[in-house]
């Protein structure tokens, strides 16, 4: 999160360093199932609608480069084209984890317009679900959505597995699971700092860099390629287990403090997400992945859905952080209009909406809370917890 009226300005972040059940409602989440379970066999069998690009001649690092926004589908469940079992014939033969994911994007189009999915973020993986208690304590239920974060520092990275652990445990409790990736820049290893990151004397690329990174084959490419060989492991074991995340990678396309941050157009920023897409899901294999874009709510938000877009068949939900401002209905309009068909969500927030925001702005699928904020909001956290239109994790289907 960045905290600023201008994309550019290098704000001061604060320090994350440290490193019952139910049916879904909604008469339409059935057939969404069957349209999306179709899709996921349809791509096993070699047609993705996310198609690889100038990338695919790379042998040694895979094909995970530039797709140009390639293809329109609303349901992409992209598999490996290269995977060595036959495809499967019918939705009974289809891998868990991709049944779970077609479930989840089911649900979140079931209560589009209707009802909102409360959401908190956990800091730290040593302590993967000390924020998500804390809100079970504060207002007597548990978040709907779970959120945690691959990260940075010695934290964050030698805890992976604990927070895979919770992911796990959350996704059998019936949460929807989401993962997240503020990193170190690709120049240096991954136990940098938040100062680095975000804090005080944040590191960026050259424009030079920048073109190495995003052109196949260069040291730099390559060694994010490397980077994301890290993560892959982990999501290959939620893909073993049947889960199915959510990742918010390359979050805040449009400020400029972040490394990967700030860079519209073509080339830029959002090229990276289409190299990090591609690369995790047609080399890795890793259809079970629910793709999440991001934007913060700067005031050239109407300008930034298009400069940072990365194509429909790179994303399955857009989202706004919202933290400039509140709640306003333009910014609202503005994600909407990017996002088309595909469910939109408050990817993290200072304050949480008010069940009175989410009736004038009911296609909001989730919102999650930044942790930092969790004192200051425990009565508006009480409030909307307990508001009708708000899900909690008690009132959530079981994914299995």
């Amino acid at each position: 999160m960045i905290r600023s009226s201008l994309p550019k300005a290098p704000a001061v972040r604060r320090d994350r360093s440290v490193g019952a059940s139910r049916r879904p409602r909604g008469a339409g989440a059935a057939s969404v199932v069957a349209v999306l379970l179709a899709a996921a066999v349809a791509c096993d069998a070699g047609t993705s609608t996310a198609t690889l690009g100038e990338g695919d001649r790379d042998a040694d690092a895979g094909r995970g480069a530039l797709a140009s926004d390639a293809g329109t589908s609303d349901a992409a469940v992209p598999l490996p084209r290269d995977a060595a079992a036959p495809p499967p014939t019918d939705a009974d033969s289809t891998p868990p984890a991709i049944v779970a994911r077609a479930k989840v994007l089911a649900y979140l189009a079931s209560i589009s317009g209707k009802e909102t999915l409360s959401g908190q973020h956990n800091k730290y993986n040593s302590t993967p679900s000390v924020s998500s208690d804390w809100i079970k304590t504060h207002t007597g239920k548990a978040p709907a959505l779970w959120s945690a974060d691959f990260g940075f520092g010695q934290d964050a990275v030698s805890n992976r597995g604990k927070m895979i652990a919770e992911a796990k445990a959350q996704w059998a409790a019936g949460a929807v699971v989401q993962l997240m990736f503020h990193n170190c820049i690709p120049t240096r290893d991954e136990l940098c700092s938040w100062d680095d990151i975000g804090g005080a004397a944040p590191q960026h690329l050259t424009d030079s860099e920048w073109n190495d990174l995003v052109t196949d084959g260069t040291a730099l490419n390559l060694a994010w390629r490397a980077r994301l060989d890290t993560l892959a492991v982990f999501f290959a074991d939620l893909m073993a287990a049947g889960v199915a995340p959510l990742f918010r990678p390359l979050h805040e396309m449009n400020q400029g403090v972040f490394w990967w941050a700030g860079r519209g157009g073509a080339t830029g920023t959002r090229k990276l997400f289409q190299i990090t897409h591609d690369y995790l899901v047609h080399k890795k294999g890793l259809g079970n992945i629910i793709w999440v874009w991001d934007l913060q709510d700067f005031a050239t938000l109407a300008s930034d859905v298009s400069s940072y877009d990365p194509g429909p068949a790179y994303y399955d939900i857009a989202a706004l952080d919202v933290y400039d401002g509140g709640y306003d209905t333009w910014k609202y309009d503005a994600i909407r209009r990017a996002a088309g068909s595909k469910p939109i969500a408050i990817g993290e927030c200072q304050t949480p909406p008010t069940s009175a925001e989410l009736q004038t702005q009911p296609a909001w699928t989730f919102f999650m809370l930044w942790p930092d904020f969790l004192d200051q909001n425990t009565a508006a956290l009480q409030s909307v917890y307990n508001a009708s239109n708000v899900v909690t994790l008690e009132r959530m289907p079981h994914w299995k």
